[in-house]
């Protein structure tokens, strides 16, 4: 049996601390100014919001458009992953749908209106071949398709890998049977994704009611829950109480979603062991899906590929003449080279620091008898639960008037928490699956657990933290909704200098921004996925 020493003490003792300091204390405070009165304690501002017709408005259409989103992101999401999961398409095929529909997780949510604009607005791309605008792309219409844009990928990442688990003989078995093939359906792929659609649609849905990029780029003049909190905040006339009030609001649909997944567990199919089946060719079907699959990538990249366009324009709409002046332009201003760099070194150190703090949570949690080590899947489920803007809101109000206000440590630490449950079940559910033997065997033979977990435990979950790393350094380079409130001028970042470009209508220096975002998280990401692919290969061949 392990016995709990004193290092692992000392490792869990800074890490609750950090959590207690950066997450518990901060909501809890913002909580307290949402019912300070002058100096009574009342639940009058809430009342006060309640009663209040612009808010009310804004949390409906914040229900509503978020809601259409994630009903038509659940239906896309599936459709893309039982194409690559359960027909004979080519491989190839189902490697672009599995590229292509996530490339826009790589960039900030707040670009995904402006190329939304390019492509549908008055001058946009499409409206200049259509010769009239198809639709109105401000408001309702532009949020659903944004929406849509940002929360597809994380949906098809959801439904592949929970596809990619169910058992493909039970389909053999029931043709055998003759069954029909809706009832097959149904039976072999539909019931035992249950929990997983449901999972998907509460996820967008979270996503969509709480992000505030999209709406600050095409929201116009409809009013939703992100964007009443951000003018209650930075508007001209600051209201900290209704600020607070609605941040507490917007926890609720996040809290209910929690409560809804915990319901939805029971759905899960559990198989003893998934066999392989090789699947029947059926051209209808596969034609059909296949032409699915590509219109969809397709969509994504003639929405994205506005941003390519612009830049590399001498004036847009009017003269297509290839040109790289607007990116020598930015390349020149040393205020925008600063805000990337800045952008870079808040993401490394997060990266970093994000991997130390989940990688130590993680395996003091699964790998120790530690008292209270429970209490880190606790602060997992709320850092799942609260949105990003809340979070940044929180420290707004309690590290107002501190030394750390507008520093890139406030920014790095709002980072770790906000993007925290990941990366620790990431680890955790690694940690889980090695020998449970390693620590006891080490301490028999008179080891130390430090070492242990050096030499042993570390070079079997390589693979694990450069997928943690490649995931808080992408997070980090894209967030707009958790650090809008805590950036200063000095510690300004891409992703907010975004939305400052914005008032000027500097939309091309805007898309070599996104451009640059790109590019430095596809070299992130392809670095760290052949590096664990690299590992992966060495781990087999060493079996």
């Amino acid at each position: 049996m392990l016995k709990t020493n004193k290092m692992m003490k000392l490792i869990f003792l800074p890490i609750l601390l950090f959590l207690l300091f950066f997450l518990i204390v901060p909501l809890i405070y913002m909580f307290w100014h949402s019912l300070k009165v002058g100096n009574d304690i009342s639940v009058q501002h809430y009342i006060d919001a309640l009663k209040n017709v612009e808010i009310r408005d804004a949390f409906f259409n914040s229900f509503k458009v978020s809601f259409v989103a994630s009903v038509i992101t659940t239906i896309l999401a599936f459709l893309l992953a039982y194409a690559v999961h359960f027909t004979t398409m080519h491989r190839h095929t189902k490697k672009l749908v599995q590229i292509g529909i996530t490339l826009p997780m790589l960039l900030p949510t707040i670009t995904y209106g402006f190329v939304l604009i390019y492509t549908f607005g008055n001058q946009g791309i499409l409206t200049r071949l259509a010769g009239q605008p198809l639709f109105t792309i401000y408001g309702y219409n532009g949020l659903v398709i944004g929406y849509i844009l940002y929360t597809l990928p994380v949906a098809f990442i959801l439904m592949q890998n929970s596809m990619q688990y169910i058992d493909k003989r039970f389909l053999l078995v029931s043709m055998l049977m003759h069954d029909r093939p809706l009832r097959r359906f149904y039976h072999t792929v539909l019931r035992p994704m249950l929990g997983t659609i449901g999972g998907a649609f509460i996820l967008t849905f979270i996503l969509s009611f709480t992000d505030f990029g999209i709406p600050a780029s095409v929201g116009g003049n409809y009013r939703v829950i992100a964007t009443e909190l951000y003018q209650a905040m930075l508007g001209s006339i600051v209201h900290f109480e209704r600020g607070a009030v609605i941040s507490v609001l917007m926890l609720a649909p996040a809290i209910l979603g929690v409560l809804m997944l915990t319901i939805l567990e029971r759905f899960n199919f559990h198989y003893k062991q998934a066999g392989r089946s090789e699947l029947v060719k059926h051209r209808l079907r596969d034609t059909l899906f296949t032409a699915y699959s590509i219109a969809s990538v397709a969509v994504v990249f003639i929405i994205f590929s506005t941003m390519f366009i612009v830049p590399f324009t001498k004036g847009y709409p009017y003269d297509f003449s290839f040109t790289f002046e607007h990116v020598q332009n930015v390349l020149a201003e040393k205020d925008l080279i600063k805000v990337y760099v800045n952008s870079l070194i808040v993401a490394a150190l997060t990266a970093v620091l994000g991997v130390m703090i989940t990688f130590m949570s993680a395996l003091l949690n699964a790998r120790t008898p530690l008292k209270g080590r429970k209490s880190l899947d606790i602060a997992s489920m709320i850092t799942n639960t609260v949105p990003g803007m809340v979070l940044g809101l929180s420290y707004l109000f309690f590290f107002n008037g501190s030394s750390l206000k507008g520093t890139f440590l406030i920014i790095i630490a709002c980072n770790i928490v906000h993007f925290f449950t990941t990366p620790y079940l990431m680890a955790k559910n690694s940690l889980q699956k090695m020998d449970p033997t390693w620590e006891v065997t080490a301490e028999l033979l008179k080891d130390s657990w430090l070492k242990t977990v050096i030499r042993i435990i570390l070079p079997n979950i390589k693979s694990t933290i450069y997928q943690m790393f490649s995931y808080y350094f992408l997070n980090a380079m894209v967030t707009v909704s958790g650090v809008i409130f805590l950036v200063s001028t000095k510690t300004m970042l891409v992703s907010t200098r975004i939305k400052e470009l914005q008032h000027f209508a500097k939309y091309t220096d805007i898309f070599v921004l996104s451009i640059f975002i790109l590019c430095t998280n596809l070299i992130v990401k392809l670095g760290c996925d052949y590096i664990t692919a690299h590992q992966e290969k060495v781990e087999e061949i060493s079996k």
